[in-house]
């Protein structure tokens, strides 16, 4: 066994010894300061191994009183500093406690002061004076009695940051129970308690209350941050948002709280009834956050049992605060005594005001609001006989009306007739949806349904009304599914995009060839575009499809421009993409990062396209014509109102129809097809036939002088690999 005097650290020694390298990671932070290097190797050595409370030691040093106070400074998570008194200075570390008590405001790292000049400072004195845990000479610190020193100042500094953290969040408390007073409405009330309760668990606020009335179990939204500030006094099951409907529901039914890695739910009882708090979780909440959280959920629970709180919710859970008419949750439990099977006497109709978010977004959200108003108003006039009239969603309303008392057209011209909003006067378009009284079902919201896949019904064939039908129940759930199978085969990476080449018509060299979405049905065949491109519009899947076809369109232009192709590949483009954001700079940033030349690149935009919104349209076309992509008018000859559009759009392609093309020479002498290309001759843009299939069609087209084609008399579409094939081997043969 080692004798005590082997055990002295700082007596005089030859032994040369090595410093130990220390990681920092789930460690102590301890700051040694001595102007002697060998004292750091001692020290550094002696301690190296040690652990407290499961965690090591990782070493700062510094040489000089100057140095140790640039690295608490830069590291203020120092836990520990072992300070030598004289340094630079005969007081050089009595001037650095000082400094870091009094100028750094650091009251929690805990020091020891190290001196090797006995007498030097009294003892005692320093002691009283100088926050500090101890004092010691270094010929006194053996290394038991240092690991000793070490471990009482950890530990006092671990408790200091235990208090300083309560003491946080008891103030965080406080604040967070003043936050949610004064507040008189259960809107504003809700968002209080999202705001603080997210501050509390260190997360950005973004969350939900929802609310159980009565005996029943349906539950309301009581209001929320952001986008659920919308959905305030409407059922659970609105919300458009699966996961929080889910975790909710889990919260009431097992009737405790509920956490993930992405959330949590927060389950609040009170006298009468009890209310479940949703929370997105930036990061796991710490025990002390947990614990900070259960505090003031006592106190949210108290509000939530306030009179005058619940005496307005129980308003918002059957009435709509901007129209006062019953709301969705009020109609669906009222339609319900309309079920009678053996009676028709009445209609179900809902009317959808056709892009009242645009309103909203160009005049504002009050001119919006007068709006609702002013249609109630209208409808409450222009059919008096209405049973039951109620605001159902955002911009949707539904009436109970006798069915002697409607007649299609003149309903449509009574709401069709502008409507004076402030000093504005705006038509508005609206779509119908009809269901009559002997389809209704003995549950009123599933009556609600029917009419709603009879509005869908009409938005998706472009009509004003639309009626329902037991088949379009069918189709829906068809389409349904289809749905579900398309984003489930787009995650997993079963779509194929394939190319068709196109041709310059005088040399039949190939030009360019166009991007196609293709979706394999599982069994050998493909689904058509027809079908299911549509659908993903509908299901707001066209616009990550979209990138993802551009993308891919990227990666096969490098393939081409690798083996000396330099062909353009054309990306067709729906109104959904043109409609977000920042659409154009997403394309430049796509072309950027797969390093791809612009021109080589061609957008395909169809004139529903370009007539939805004129004025953006051309404004992104343009800016993507100055950063060098082409631009192909797609489907030309179908949709245009005037033709002085054209003058102002930066285009550099004409796509002739495949309509214009199909019945030439027989039934079709092609005169569309060459004002066309006429036009654009006259326009200085070139022109591009698509679905040329027979000699004759090609030979036509070729004499009207048409720049370019497409179809299957020369290229069929084709995946990736046999288009690189098909450009090897093919050879020009023009007649």
């Amino acid at each position: 066994m080692a004798s005590e005097q082997d055990d002295f650290l700082f007596l005089d020694h030859d032994e040369e010894l090595q410093e130990v390298e220390e990681v920092a990671s789930a460690a102590w932070d301890i700051l040694i300061v001595d102007d002697d290097p060998e004292i750091h190797s001692v020290t550094t050595l002696a301690l190296s191994g040690v652990e407290f409370w499961g965690r090591s030691l990782f070493f700062h040093h510094a040489y000089s009183g100057a140095e140790a106070i640039e690295k608490l400074i830069h590291n203020p998570e120092i836990s520990v500093m072992l300070l030598d008194v004289v340094m630079e200075t005969d007081d050089a570390g009595l001037t650095v406690v000082k400094r870091v008590r009094d100028e750094l405001k650091n009251n929690s790292v805990r020091i020891i002061l190290r001196t090797g000049q006995p007498g030097h400072a009294p003892e005692e004195q320093v002691i009283r004076d100088y926050d500090i845990n101890d004092y010691k000479m270094k010929t006194e610190l053996t290394r038991s009695k240092l690991v000793t020193s070490m471990m009482t100042a950890v530990r006092s500094y671990r408790q200091i940051c235990e208090l300083e953290a309560q003491s946080l969040a008891l103030s965080s408390i406080l604040d967070a129970c003043k936050g949610i007073l004064g507040h008189n409405d259960i809107s504003s009330f809700s968002l209080a308690v999202v705001t603080h309760l997210a501050k509390i668990l260190g997360s950005e606020a973004n969350g939900i209350v929802c609310g159980q009335l009565g005996k029943g179990k349906r539950f309301t939204v009581l209001g929320g941050t952001n986008h659920f500030q919308e959905s305030f006094g409407d059922g659970l099951e609105q919300l458009d948002n699966g996961r929080v409907i889910m975790q909710v529901q889990n919260c009431f039914d097992s009737a405790q709280h509920q956490r993930t890695e992405h959330d949590i739910t927060v389950l609040l009882k009170g006298k009468n009834r009890s209310a479940a708090i949703y929370i997105e979780l930036d990061i796991q909440p710490t025990d002390s956050q947990l614990q900070s959280m259960e505090v003031f959920l006592a106190n949210v629970s108290v509000g939530l049992d306030n009179i005058k709180l619940f005496n307005e919710l129980r308003d918002v859970a059957y009435k709509d605060p901007l129209t006062k008419l019953p709301n969705r949750s009020s109609f669906t439990e009222k339609i319900t005594n309309y079920y009678k099977p053996k009676s028709n006497d009445l209609l179900l109709i809902l009317i959808d005001i056709a892009q009242f978010s645009d309103i909203n977004n160009g005049l504002g959200q009050e001119v919006g609001n007068q709006l609702l108003i002013a249609v109630m108003t209208r409808l409450e006039q222009e059919f008096p006989q209405t049973e039951l009239l109620a605001r159902i969603g955002a911009d949707v309303f539904a009436l109970l009306l006798p069915k002697v008392a409607f007649e299609e057209q003149m309903f449509i011209d009574s709401l069709l007739t502008p409507y004076q909003v402030n000093e504005h006067v705006l038509s508005i378009h609206f779509r119908v949806g009809v269901c009559e009284q002997d389809d209704f079902v003995c549950n009123g919201l599933d009556t609600l349904k029917l009419a709603y896949i009879a509005l869908n019904q009409a938005k998706q064939e472009n009509r004003v009304v639309g009626r329902y039908t037991s088949d379009l129940e069918e189709k829906m759930a068809w389409k349904l599914g289809l749905i579900r199978q398309l984003r489930q085969d787009f995650e997993h990476k079963r779509l194929e995009v394939w190319y068709q080449p196109q041709l310059c018509f005088k040399t039949l060299e190939v030009v360019g060839c166009e991007a196609l979405l293709r979706w394999p049905s599982g069994n050998g065949r493909y689904i058509s575009p027809g079908i299911f491109v549509p659908l993903a519009e509908n299901a707001g899947l066209i616009v990550d499809i979209g990138q993802w076809v551009l993308e891919q369109a990227c990666e096969q232009q490098k393939k081409l421009a690798a083996i000396g192709k330099s062909i353009s590949v054309a990306v067709n483009v729906s109104v959904p993409q043109f409609k977000v954001a920042n659409y154009a700079q997403s394309v430049k940033d796509t072309l950027l990062e797969y390093q791809v030349d612009p021109k080589f690149i061609e957008l395909e935009v169809t004139e529903s396209v370009v007539m939805d919104e004129i004025g953006a349209v051309v404004e992104t076309l343009r800016e993507l014509q100055e950063f060098g992509v082409e631009v192909a008018i797609d489907d030309f000859g179908t949709g245009f109102s005037s033709l002085s559009y054209l003058q102002t759009l930066p285009f550099s392609r004409l796509k002739i129809d495949r309509a214009f093309i199909k019945d030439i020479p027989h039934s079709d002498s092609g005169a569309i097809a060459e004002l066309v290309i006429s036009l654009g001759r006259h326009l200085g843009r070139k022109t591009i036939a698509e679905g040329v299939e027979t000699k004759e069609q090609s030979d036509l087209l070729k004499k009207m002088g048409c720049d370019e084609v497409q179809g299957f008399m020369y290229a069929k579409p084709m995946p990736s690999e046999a288009l690189m094939m098909f450009l090897k081997n093919y050879k020009p043969k023009v007649d």
